[in-house]
């Protein structure tokens, strides 16, 4: 059994608590053919079997990390009312639990007072920030790594900005005196800060891109959407942490509660340090805001509908396992770091992997010794597939030649990119599965 059955019977209890509360209302008793919906979901059930193992520590391949008890447990629980987190007619209890997840998950950079809502996730959060930063810089470019999610040049293309791509270190982050030549033609409106590549994990230097603020004068949008919640990790480098403990001093970040948050897809955030660029979004709608002076969430969002599950399933689970230092749920982010850690330690060891970098938060990236860039590549992709056949998932990542030279020594550099083996390290269960991974992993080369 790899999926949890023990607490479905939590579901049934909590749903018939919630049926309670409507006692005063007539007599009904919804139509619903159980033999039918048990044929259909059995065979929802067997075409979900050709699937990969998300929710095992096997699976150590892309950020897919499985929904928290509690999460899937109350999501389930809502959608039975199916709250639409638009308008408060038609979700106010979770629009108000919304709200106070915002609140909570600002507290994770200092932040007491700002201003945001849940999105479908982080595509959606990166759009309204550069869609504000627009708004407050018109025509300005928006500034991001090479390394930085494919989405911020999309982004910008979609609103009709400007977008300036700033090269990365060897250890994929950005080049700080790169931006600052891009920077001097006056031309950047806002410079878009990687708290966590989603490819090998680097952390952008937002100490140093801070201190060019002051001096030039651009908004500073956090990319946390993968990284954000490690800033509760004990266990960060010296320079990681210094960067994430500057996170507060941002104009907006994004995070998604959906990967590291415990949360099901699709739960992502954006939360602006200043709650005037709400002015920005105004609009009036004659029959969607009528039921409440008080702020409706859609009156703040680029997104109609939303789902109020996602904020109910979200608030539950911070209430199981608040968003504090040394708390359990800070723990486990200490654990998928430590795994990744312990990973790195062992094939950094070996003489059969090169590791060009040690991971900043819980992405590992390495290779198979060869003789050259192609020979890696190749290798790679061969163990990838062993690996799956023996029942372990890892994932390729392609990555250019400056970013793994330096640690690829005595390598015929006959490509200009190599495909490398990835992991992401983003259960907490990985910490203790480490043994049988290394060993699974070495049987196969």
């Amino acid at each position: 059994m790899t999926f949890d059955t023990n607490t479905l019977d939590l579901l049934q209890e909590a749903l018939e608590h919630l049926d309670a509360g409507f006692a005063d209302l007539p007599a009904y008793t919804p139509n619903v053919d159980r033999d039918a919906i048990r044929a259909v979901l059995l065979e929802v059930a067997d075409k979900l079997r050709d699937n990969y193992p998300y929710q095992h520590p096997f699976y150590a391949g892309q950020m897919l990390k499985p929904p928290h008890a509690v999460a899937r447990l109350a999501y389930a629980l809502a959608q039975y009312i199916n709250p639409n987190n638009h308008a408060l007619d038609g979700g106010r209890v979770s629009s108000m639990m919304e709200k106070e997840a915002i609140a909570q998950i600002a507290t994770l950079i200092g932040w007491d007072v700002q201003l945001g809502h849940l999105t479908s996730g982080g595509t959606v959060a990166n759009l309204e920030a550069l869609w504000v930063a627009g708004r407050l810089h018109p025509g300005q470019a928006i500034a991001a790594s090479d390394q930085a999610h494919y989405t911020h040049s999309r982004i910008s293309a979609v609103l009709g900005l400007p977008f300036v791509s700033i090269p990365t270190d060897a250890h994929g982050s950005m080049d700080v005196d790169a931006l600052e030549d891009a920077l001097e033609a006056g031309e950047i409106g806002t410079v878009v800060v990687t708290m966590g590549t989603t490819a090998v994990g680097s952390v952008d230097p937002l100490v140093d891109v801070l201190a060019l603020r002051a001096k030039y004068g651009f908004r500073v949008h956090l990319d946390a959407a993968y990284g954000g919640y490690f800033t509760l990790a004990d266990n960060l480098a010296s320079e990681p942490r210094a960067h994430f403990d500057a996170m507060t001093e941002a104009d907006s970040f994004a995070l998604d509660p959906h990967k590291h948050g415990l949360q099901p897809y699709g739960c992502g955030c954006i939360i602006f340090r200043d709650p005037s660029v709400g002015a920005l979004y105004k609009h009036d709608s004659p029959y969607t805001y009528f039921s409440s002076a008080e702020l409706h969430l859609g009156e703040i969002s680029l997104e109609c509908s939303r789902a109020g599950a996602a904020a109910v399933a979200l608030w539950a689970t911070m209430r199981l396992l608040p968003l504090e230092r040394d708390g359990a749920f800070a723990r486990m982010l200490s654990d998928c770091r430590a795994a990744a850690l312990d990973f790195h330690a062992r094939a950094a060891a070996s003489d059969r992997w090169l590791t060009p970098f040690a991971p900043e938060l819980d992405i590992v990236i390495y290779a198979p010794r060869a003789a050259s860039a192609s020979a890696i590549s190749a290798a790679s992709r061969e163990i990838f597939e062993r690996a799956a056949r023996a029942g372990l998932h890892l994932a390729i990542a392609t990555l250019p030649r400056h970013l793994l030279e330096p640690a690829f020594d005595d390598v015929t550099w006959d490509a200009d990119h190599v495909s490398v083996l990835r992991s992401v390290f983003m259960k907490p269960e990985h910490r203790d599965w480490i043994d049988a991974i290394w060993s699974t992993l070495n049987d196969q080369t």
